[in-house]
């Protein structure tokens, strides 16, 4: 199944590094195409089998699947670059291209000389843990079958987590996973410095902190429980865990994580 991505950037070519080290695609069935040398050859240099392309779409012609990894921004003249060679009919396109919407793409895409073959759409929105294959991946799509749906689903699981949304839920998924990873550095960076400030050296406290948001993330993702039960687990009359959300709370804990996210939406 071949595959051209275009973007060779930070998040095109995690995606590449994973799908190397996945099942679904050899290293050969994959051309990453970009404008600057560099990224392709540290991809090269990772996995000479994986094909490159400065800034020359050819590949895209006879691609399964063409993956658009570049900067928002710069989406629009790439679909220009590359429309004329695209066969609708044969092809899945997908973006990861944050708040362009599939509308957009639509225009992007439309060619007035074919207004009945209409593209197989999928928007994709990871997050940085794709790096190391554990990224939650929101996926909306349109004009898509159940088997090409199965199909990306399959790809990005290899990467992390798949997950199928109507696409009205994308921006407030992208909230909660793909900001939200930055929400819990912050309060790994906070916890850290309380840590310091009680006597751990930094790396030490980081890695406390760190295990201790690991084993609370496997608890809740074994369990299925609410957080509350949990919490519950650990908070005794008089004792020290609820003194310390008591602290939280009061200085709008919650309050603030819920508004980062609505404004992040």
């Amino acid at each position: 199944m071949k595959t051209t991505i275009i973007g060779g950037g930070n998040m095109g070519s995690a995606i590449v590094r994973g799908l190397v080290q996945g099942s679904i695609f050899k290293p050969s069935d994959l051309t990453v195409i970009d404008i600057l040398e560099a990224p392709l050859k540290a991809l090269q240099d990772f996995n000479p089998a994986v094909r490159i392309a400065l800034n020359e779409y050819d590949s895209v012609e006879n691609a399964d699947i063409i993956l658009l990894a570049v900067k928002p921004w710069l989406i629009k003249n790439t679909i220009l670059n590359i429309k004329s060679k695209l066969k609708y009919s044969k092809q899945i396109i997908v973006s990861i291209a944050a708040g362009i919407s599939i509308r957009e793409l639509n225009e992007m895409l439309f060619k007035p000389d074919d207004e009945t073959t209409l593209p197989v759409l999928f928007r994709v929105i990871p997050n940085t843990a794709i790096s190391i294959r554990q990224s939650v991946n929101l996926i909306a799509t349109e004009n898509a079958s159940s088997e090409q749906e199965c199909l990306i689903l399959k790809i990005f699981n290899e990467l992390g987590y798949a997950f199928l949304l109507e696409e009205s839920k994308i921006s407030a998924g992208t909230a909660l996973t793909s900001c939200g990873i930055a929400y819990l550095f912050r309060y790994v960076r906070a916890a850290m410095l309380a840590g310091v400030n009680m006597g751990f050296y930094p790396k030490e406290a980081q890695n406390l902190v760190v295990k201790t948001m690991l084993g609370a993330a496997a608890l809740l993702d074994e369990t299925k429980e609410n957080p509350e039960v949990e919490i519950d687990k650990v908070t005794t009359p008089g004792g020290i865990t609820i003194k310390g959300l008591n602290e939280l709370e009061a200085n709008g804990f919650s309050d603030a994580i819920i508004k980062a996210m609505k404004i992040s939406k």
